[in-house]
C-alpha cells in the first residue's frame, strides 16, 4: 500500500476512534472530561476538587479494573503575572483513558497536569504536551522545574543549597502556549488498565504507542484538534519524541514542532550506553572494588563537554574565558585531532603519542595518566572514567557535572549528587502541590518514578537499542514543515551537547532545525541564568514561521 494511502486509511481510522471515544462514565465528584469542554476558555470560575477513590502502583505487572478507570479530574482557577502581563489560567489535573486506535480498547489510564490561559481561540492557541524520560521516570522535573505556572527554586549548580521554595515562575510558557504534562505509564499516577499491565507498554514502541493515543485522546476531549501542536521531550523522552512525532503524523496528527531537551537520539552511538565493566571485587577485606570500563563505541560526543567541565573546574591549561568559543575551539579539536586517533585507537590498538595525551589533558583538565589508560575516555561511573577520576576524591555529577561532592558522602552514594540533591524538593513539592493547590488526591503517593528501566524492552526496528534518527527522518518526510529546536547543556555528561549534534547532522540540511546550547547540565532550565535565556529562544521557536524546503 503507498505511504500516502496508509497514512489517509490510519488517520480515517483515528479520526473514527475520537468519535467513539468521546463519551465517558460519569462517577462521582469531580470534573467529567467531555468533548463539549473547550479546555482553552474557562466557563466558570468555581474550582472542582477531585478526590481520586483509586489506588495506583508502578509495579511491572499493575493494572487497574476497567470499571475503576475514569476520566475524571480536579479543576482549579489562577492567575500570573509574567512581565506585567496577568494570565488568566485553568489548571486541570485527573486522567484520560489512552485507546487502542484499532479496536477502541481501553490500555491505559494517563495522568496529567494542564494549564491552559482562559479566553483563548483553540484554534490559534499552541497546546504543548510535555513528558520526562527515563524510561520509569514522571514529568515532575519537567513540570516544577521549568517552563510551568510555578517552579522549585534548587540554586543549581549550589548542592548545599538548604532551602528550595516554591514560586511563580516569571519564566512561564503559558503566555506562548498551554502546557500538558504527562506522565508514562507506571510513572506519576498513571497505570496500565486490565487485562494490560504496566509492563506491557515498557518498551520503546509500545510507549510511543501508548502516547500517541494520550495526545489523540486529549485533543478530542478538549477540542484541540485544530490548535498548532508540539512535543517537548526531555532525555529519554526525545527518542519518544522522534517516535512519537513520526506516529502523529502517519496518524493524520499534523504538528507544528519538536523540542528536545539534553537528547539521546541514537543509543548505538553513546559510549556511555555501551560501556561494560572489566574490573574485579577487591576481596581483601574492604568495600572497595576495581571498577575499570571499556568500550568499542567512540566517546568523541563527550570530549567538548569534557573541555567545558574542565574549563569550569579551571583545570584546562590555558583556562578559556569564553563558554561559547571554547565549545567551538573543542568541537575542532574532536573531529579534527581527536576523532581520527581514538578510532585509529579503537581499531587497531593504536596508542596515542605524548604530543596529543598532552593536548587532550590540557583541554580537557583530565590527568595524562587517564588519556594514556584509555584513549577512548569514557565519561561516566567507572573509576578510569571522567566523572571519577577528573578531581580525586570528589565525584561530579553525571546529568550536571558542576554539582560535585566527596566520593564516600550521602551525596554521592547514588552515583550522581546532581540528582540527589534535587531529588528530595521535587518529591516533596509535588506530594503537596496537586493536593492543596490543584485539588487533585489520591489513595497513594505520587510515583516520581518506577523500575521500568530494568525491564524495558530496548528493540526498535530491527535493532537490540534504539536509533530514532530515521524516524525524525519520516516525520519530516510526511511533515516537511516541522520545526525542531534542539536544547542541551554545556556540562552535561548524560546527554552531550556534541553527540546530538552528530546525531541529528544525520539528518541533513534542515532549514527547520535549530540548536541551542546553554551553561548547565541535564536540566538546563534550573540554572537561573540559563533559564531566561532558554524561554527567549522557546518564544522565538513558537512564534517562526517554518522556513520553506
Amino acid at each position: 500500500m503507498p505511504a500516502r494511502q496508509a497514512k489517509l486509511l490510519l488517520a480515517a481510522t483515528f479520526s473514527t476512534l475520537l468519535l467513539a471515544a468521546c463519551n465517558g462514565d460519569d462517577a462521582g465528584p469531580g470534573a467529567k472530561i467531555a468533548a463539549s469542554a473547550d479546555a482553552s476558555t474557562s466557563a466558570t470560575s468555581v474550582d472542582q476538587p477531585y478526590q481520586d477513590p483509586n489506588s495506583y502502583s508502578s509495579e511491572p505487572g499493575a493494572s487497574l479494573p476497567a470499571s475503576a478507570a475514569l476520566e475524571r479530574a480536579a479543576v482549579t482557577h489562577h492567575q500570573i503575572t509574567v512581565n506585567g502581563k496577568t494570565i488568566s489560567y485553568t489548571a486541570t489535573a485527573g486522567h484520560l483513558i489512552a485507546r487502542n486506535p484499532q479496536t477502541g480498547a481501553a490500555e491505559a489510564s494517563v495522568f496529567y497536569v494542564a494549564y491552559t490561559a482562559d479566553n483563548q481561540s483553540a484554534s490559534k492557541r499552541p497546546v504543548t504536551f510535555f513528558y520526562n524520560g527515563g524510561p520509569g521516570s514522571s514529568t515532575v522535573w519537567l513540570h516544577l522545574g521549568s517552563f510551568g505556572p510555578k517552579r522549585i527554586v534548587t540554586g543549581d549548580p549550589n548542592a548545599n543549597n538548604a532551602s528550595f521554595p516554591f514560586v511563580e515562575n516569571q519564566e512561564t510558557l503559558l503566555d506562548t502556549t498551554d502546557l500538558v504534562y504527562v506522565d508514562a505509564v507506571g510513572t506519576g499516577y498513571s497505570e496500565a488498565i486490565a487485562p494490560n499491565t504496566n509492563q506491557t507498554f515498557w518498551g520503546v514502541d509500545q510507549d510511543a504507542g501508548l502516547f500517541r493515543d494520550f495526545v489523540v485522546r486529549y485533543l478530542a476531549a478538549n477540542k484541540r484538534g485544530d490548535s498548532p501542536k508540539y512535543l517537548f521531550g526531555e532525555s529519554y523522552g526525545t527518542p519518544r519524541t522522534d517516535v512519537l512525532a513520526n506516529l502523529l503524523e502517519t496518524a493524520g496528527v499534523n504538528l507544528a514542532g519538536i523540542v528536545l531537551q539534553s537528547s539521546i537520539l541514537n543509543y548505538n552511538s553513546n559510549c556511555d550506553m555501551a560501556s561494560t565493566n572489566n574490573g574485579t571485587v577487591n576481596n581483601s577485606g574492604s568495600n572497595s572494588q576495581s571498577m575499570q570500563g571499556t568500550t568499542s563505541i567512540s566517546c568523541a560526543g563527550f570530549v567538548p563537554s569534557y573541555g567545558e567541565i574542565g574549563a569550569y573546574y579551571k583545570l584546562d591549561n590555558p583556562n578559556p574565558s569564553d563558554t561559547v568559543q571554547y565549545a567551538d575551539q573543542m568541537r575542532l579539536l574532536t573531529a579534527g585531532t581527536y576523532s581520527p586517533a581514538v578510532n585509529a585507537y579503537l581499531a587497531n590498538h593504536t596508542p596515542p603519542g605524548p604530543t596529543l595525551v598532552t593536548q587532550m589533558s590540557n583541554a580537557t583538565g583530565a590527568q595524562r595518566a587517564l588519556w594514556n589508560k584509555d584513549f577512548n575516555l569514557l565519561p561516566t561511573y567507572y573509576d578510569n572514567s571522567y566523572q571519577i577520576a577528573l578531581i580525586p576524591g570528589t565525584l561530579i555529577g553525571r546529568y550536571d557535572a558542576r554539582v560535585n561532592a566527596p566520593i564516600n558522602s550521602p551525596l554521592a552514594a547514588e552515583g550522581d549528587p546532581s540528582s540527589t540533591f534535587i531529588t528530595k524538593p521535587f518529591t516533596d513539592t509535588i506530594g503537596a502541590y496537586l493536593p492543596n493547590e490543584l485539588k487533585y488526591s489520591a489513595q497513594t503517593p505520587y510515583s516520581v518514578d518506577s523500575n521500568a528501566i530494568n525491564t524495558w524492552d530496548w528493540s526498535h526496528d530491527g535493532l537490540s537499542m534504539p536509533d530514532t534518527i530515521p524516524d525524525l527522518a519520516a516525520a519530516l518526510t510526511l511533515n516537511p514543515s516541522l520545526k525542531i529546536l534542539s536544547l542541551n547543556g554545556y556540562h552535561d555528561i548524560a546527554t552531550p551537547f556534541y553527540q546530538t549534534e552528530l546525531d541529528l547532522a544525520r539528518l541533513g540540511s534542515q532549514p527547520n532545525l535549530t540548536i541551542k546550547d546553554y551553561q548547565g547540565g541535564h536540566m538546563v532550565y534550573l540554572d537561573d541564568t540559563s533559564r531566561p535565556q532558554e524561554k527567549g529562544d522557546l518564544v522565538t521557536f513558537y512564534n517562526a514561521a517554518p522556513a520553506a524546503r
